[in-house]
């Protein structure tokens, strides 16, 4: 073991790419201030756009990445002393044909006819900002992280408006300088842009990408070049208070209807260039989607990604460290506390909160947050102090180095503490260093941590190492992992703890050279998972082989062929619907064929399924399938339904002191409809209706959104939860909710 961690940190220590010059260095566009006022309508007559030159020669991407665009798309960029201009017309290979969900805001990219903008304010090639629209106007924003990942939950203040030709789409945009976060008195700033066309088969970039790579990666963005440095970043503040009004009832208790009046707000403070300052005082997040119902056959806890536009700016410098499943910080716990009188995790209010983020200069980036919950004595909880503070220096053409510490405080007595098994305090200290070579060919990282708490004790640590190679033709890794037993960060996402973790992956990727062969890629895959415990007991193997392929009509498809291993650490609900537990220290394994098809999403009928047969948990049999169909009324919306399915037959449970052996056996259903309306870009409706018998949970859920000015909402959201059994209502909320943006 020593041995693989010493030669995983050399290799990620030595290998790099020396030549950290810009890659497409040559791609240049230069702007220019405006001559005159720019009217954001979709029109493009006024002087600035007469006057402007156009980038036009667009490189397409994939299918193949060294062919000119078969679509041509023509885009200008100007300024003045509050907005970065950009238009963008998207002509088409058929006239009047183009494919788009709806007008809702940051679809997915997959599914429509879109012109994105990815900019690098400070030319780092791993921050920056994203904006674009579909075809249809709805707009696409997001904050960039890791050189190459959006997360499309940041919302910000920008205006947009698309218009249409008998060939063309033209779209045309404002984005206000205090929106974003840029260096003082700088020429330069990385910038691509990229145009998705799905009856063209075609997704292309100005500054030409790899086609393994997203057109998103700021690797290979060109340069955006200022004829004079834009407008010096001010201290802007935004202000964005709200009111909301509510009732909810409780059909299981004698309780009365209860009515919520409630204020609050939030303040944004741009300290510098690159440093933001945001604030929450009272907040609420009854707007944020619901968590979508999934199966769970893990022995582990699923995770559900975080929505609250209080956690989103710069939220990799908080929730970045580690790995998918060695997560020291996860915001979804803040307020999140474990009901001492029922062991049920709760949700409790935020007093208050702050969050200082973003970068200090070039190379530094920080991160600092501070989050009050509040004490409700009734049910024991305290209340809760959670804070971290992050620092982050980049290495390198495009690596970098990080630190960190959390920590959550409980303010209650001892007795209190003694009685209800709350801490005084949580704390997680670490390290990390992520590798990103020049060209985005190498990457990997290398991470320690290490939780304090009253309770000291041992192997309370967890380690992880990577490094991947990928090319246009191959890609292999190695990824390992080792967390202690006692590893236990309160505000983090851990669900696994006590093993020692190797896994190898191997894909080849091949191109069709007949160019008349309708299938776009494939590739095939060899993986092997291995697990131990710290005990040094062999515990879990998973490995695969599996083909998989994307079509150039964007149809997809998978074959999978995997085998399992597990020797069960601890008893385990093998339907987890409370039938019987497979004992701790019995072994079990199966193989199982897995396949998927998802069709082209040119339609407006799509669908989706995937499908499992094979072995399971006490020589038992699992049949799994699931489907997704949808119709598309373009573009004024969708209507989907999605359908979990599954089936476990005779699992054989041991005999016990208390039950005699038997064979367990269970069928449940996991059904969403949804129905999805944009009556335009600016006014959304959405319902949710979800069975799952699986926990025993029936859902109703309806929110309509009206964005009657950029970043300001009227939500108004009606949610009921029943009891599948006799659909008996259970509770009912309704809550109407508005805020406003407002720059000082």
């Amino acid at each position: 073991m020593n041995r693989l961690l010493l030669l995983t940190c050399w290799l990620i220590g030595f290998i790099h790419v020396a030549n950290a010059q810009k890659i497409n260095e040559r791609f240049q566009v230069n702007i220019k201030k405006s001559t005159g006022p720019i009217r954001v309508d979709g029109i493009l007559d006024e002087n600035a756009w007469l006057e402007s030159a156009a980038v036009s020669d667009f490189v397409m991407c994939n299918p193949y990445d060294s062919l000119c665009a078969q679509v041509r798309t023509d885009v200008k960029i100007a300024y003045d002393d509050k907005y970065i201009y950009i238009s963008a017309e998207c002509f088409l290979k058929e006239p009047g044909a183009y494919v788009v969900e709806s007008m809702k805001r940051d679809f997915g990219f997959g599914v429509n006819d879109n012109f994105l903008v990815f900019i690098d304010t400070f030319e780092d090639k791993t921050t920056g900002f994203a904006f674009g629209a579909n075809a249809a106007g709805a707009q696409w924003d997001g904050q960039m992280s890791e050189g190459f990942r959006v997360n499309l939950n940041w919302d910000n203040k920008w205006e947009s408006a698309t218009t249409y030709k008998k060939d063309s789409w033209i779209f045309e945009a404002a984005i206000p300088f205090k929106s974003i976060r840029y260096k003082d008195n700088i020429k330069r700033w990385g910038i691509n842009f990229s145009r998705y066309d799905l009856k063209a088969k075609e997704k292309s970039a100005w500054a030409p990408v790899p086609r393994q790579f997203p057109t998103a990666s700021l690797a290979y963005a060109g340069v955006l070049v200022w004829d004079t440095p834009p407008p010096a970043p001010k201290k802007n503040i935004s202000v964005i208070p709200y009111t909301l009004s509510g009732v909810s009832a409780n059909y299981r208790s004698d309780k009365p209807t209860a009515f919520r009046q409630q204020f609050g707000g939030d303040i944004k403070v741009a300290i510098n260039s690159g440093l933001n300052l945001d604030m929450t005082i009272n907040p609420d997040f009854s707007q944020v989607d619901v968590d979508r119902q999934q199966t769970n056959l893990d022995r582990f806890e699923l995770f559900y990604p975080e929505r609250r536009q209080f956690f989103i700016e710069n939220s990799d410098l908080f929730d970045g460290f580690g790995t998918e499943n060695i997560r020291p910080f996860f915001s979804r716990r803040i307020g999140l506390t474990i009901n001492p009188q029922n062991g049920n995790y709760e949700q409790t209010p935020i007093t208050y909160g702050a969050r200082l983020s973003g970068k200090l200069n070039q190379d530094w980036r920080i991160g600092a947050l501070n989050v009050q919950s509040e004490r409700i004595d009734a049910k024991g909880i305290p209340t809760q102090n959670y804070s971290m503070v992050a620092l982050q220096r980049k290495l390198f053409a495009r690596s970098n180095f990080g630190m960190y510490m959390v920590n959550k405080q409980s303010f209650s007595t001892p007795e209190l503490q003694k009685k209800y098994g709350f801490q005084s305090y949580n704390r997680d200290v670490g390290f990390e260093y992520n590798l990103a070579s020049a060209n985005n060919f190498w990457t990997g990282s290398l991470f320690y941590a290490k939780t304090l708490s009253p309770l000291d004790k041992p192997r309370d640590f967890s380690q992880a190492a990577s490094l991947i190679y990928g090319d246009n033709n191959w890609v292999f890794s190695i990824k390992e992992q080792w967390v202690g037993e006692n590893y236990n960060p309160e505000t983090g996402y851990v669900p696994r703890v006590n093993y020692f973790q190797v896994q190898t992956d191997g894909a080849k990727i091949f191109y069709p050279k007949n160019k008349s062969i309708n299938l776009f890629y494939s590739s095939l895959k060899l993986m092997t998972l291995n697990l131990w415990n710290n005990q040094g007991q062999y515990t879990d193997n998973t490995s695969y082989v599996s083909y998989e392929g994307t079509m150039k009509d964007r149809s997809t498809f998978g074959v999978y062929l995997s085998y399992d291993f597990v020797k069960l650490q601890d008893d385990f609900d093998a339907t987890r619907m409370r039938k019987a537990k497979v004992l701790k220290g019995t072994e079990h394994d199966w193989y199982a064929l897995n396949m998927r098809y998802s069709s082209s999403p040119i339609k407006l009928f799509t669908y989706a399924i995937t499908s499992r047969f094979g072995g399971y948990f006490g020589d038992g049999w699992r049949t799994g399938i699931t489907a997704d169909i949808g119709y598309r009324f373009q573009p004024f919306g969708a209507i989907s339904m999605a359908v979990d399915y599954n089936d476990i037959q005779n699992v054989y449970i041991p005999a016990t002191d208390k039950v005699a052996a038997n064979k367990i056996s269970s069928q449940f259903w996991i059904i969403r409809p949804k129905v999805d309306i944009t009556f335009t870009n600016k006014l959304f409706f959405a319902t949710f209706f979800q069975l799952n018998q699986q926990n025993n949970f029936m859902n109703l859920y309806m929110r309509l959104q009206w964005r009657y000015k950029p970043a300001s909402d009227l939500f108004v959201v009606y949610s009921d939860n029943y009891s599948p059994n006799n659909f008996q209502i259970r509770d009912r909320t309704v809550v109407l909710k508005l805020n406003y943006w407002l720059n000082l």
